[in-house]
């Protein structure tokens, strides 16, 4: 498909970075603008694991399952990448909860997707690294789940972005879509730049309801706040993603781990100028129920933690597509974003530059909230 269309696209995150790459590939032309640096929001903080695990609506769980076919494709490429790695993912719930464990296992099974039920003392010879004392009664292991370092990502992708001509706009500040006769004619910046396009994307995370919003569109946001720990080197043998009753855990580049999960959300402070803080003690409480997940239980130190809004639409499904309201303006803005990160901007660029929409986000299209008023 070539095409000489113009396309500007809002936001440097992995949404916005791969389909401005996949739409440079189809012969468009594109310009990027970020409102600070690339993958400075949600896609710098994200546990990114790569999963369609447990159960949702069907539509999301075969685009979740697409998303993660995609990855294993750019991981045949080059399995020696260490930003990208198949190792599984391992989860359990509290105890008492086995029979719920059990019902998740059962449901995944009913549906195609790989799962195995473990007693703790069978977890060894499956996964490594993991002390299965942590374990209180049984384990979902998922042999085909994986997890991404997306600032990694972005980079290796950006790279693809300049050598196809790509235009970079760094630091652009909140930037907002022109409208010409009801369609969307570019972008300008805070600084009143303006940057005249065929078609724009808006991919800015949480902050994409508020973007759309003088369009006269409603996308209910329902994005918590939510944070990051990157860990201090330490050696260990883990290769799954673990998502346990106190911390998620995943391996990280450079024998570091990343770190989350939601019990500690409320103690986290939102300050007047955007910025968040949360106490000392509490990033070394989730380093600390860390180290009872991993074989030998080391001592984990907090090296760096990112706080910010985690983008979930409002009903919790994925908004794609063009805005009816607003032809020629297309929104991406979802959870899971490092899981549907490749098959989105695939998908997406698509129907930019061929006007066909793709069956597979036919549930997800914006036009979904109108219709509901």
């Amino acid at each position: 498909m070539s095409s000489t269309k113009h396309v500007a696209v809002i936001g440097g995150g992995i949404l916005g970075v791969s389909t401005a790459v996949h739409l440079l590939r189809q012969g468009a032309s594109v310009t990027l603008l970020t409102e600070q640096g690339l993958a400075s929001e949600a896609t710098g903080r994200s546990l990114s694991w790569l999963n369609s695990a447990g159960e949702r609506s069907t539509p999301y769980h075969q685009l979740r399952v697409a998303g993660v076919d995609r990855y294993r494709t750019l991981f045949a490429a080059d399995p020696s990448r260490e930003w990208l790695q198949f190792g599984g993912g391992l989860m359990w719930n509290a105890a008492g909860q086995g029979e719920v464990t059990e019902a998740r296992h059962a449901y995944e099974k009913s549906i195609g997707y790989d799962s195995k039920l473990l007693s703790p003392e069978e977890i060894a010879s499956v996964t490594p690294g993991i002390d299965s004392s942590a374990v209180p009664e049984n384990a979902i292991f998922n042999p085909g789940e994986g997890w991404v370092s997306l600032p990694d990502l972005v980079n290796f992708l950006m790279e693809e972005f300049h050598a196809l001509g790509g235009q970079l706009v760094l630091n652009a500040g909140k930037a907002s879509v022109m409208v010409d006769g009801g369609r969307a004619t570019g972008v300008e910046t805070a600084g009143g730049e303006t940057y005249p396009a065929d078609a724009v994307l808006v991919a800015c995370g949480a902050a994409t309801p508020a973007v759309v919003k003088p369009l006269g569109v409603e996308i209910p946001n329902g994005s918590p706040v939510s944070m990051l720990v990157v860990t201090k080197p330490v050696e260990h043998q883990v290769t799954a993603v673990m998502n346990t009753p106190r911390a998620a855990v995943r391996p990280n580049p450079g024998n570091t781990f990343a770190l989350d999960h939601d019990w500690y959300e409320e103690q986290i402070t939102e300050h007047a100028d955007g910025s968040f803080t949360i106490p000392d003690d509490v990033v070394q409480e989730l380093a600390d129920e860390s180290s009872k997940l991993i074989a030998g239980n080391p001592e984990l130190k907090p090296a760096s933690w990112k706080i910010g809004y985690k983008p979930i639409p409002g009903d919790g499904e994925p908004v794609f597509g063009e805005l009816g309201q607003v032809p020629g303006c297309f929104v991406a803005f979802t959870h899971s974003g490092a899981t549907l990160g490749l098959i989105a901007g695939e998908l997406l660029s698509g129907e930019i530059l061929s006007g066909d929409k793709h069956p597979m986000l036919a549930t997800f299209r914006p036009g979904r909230f109108s219709q509901a008023v």
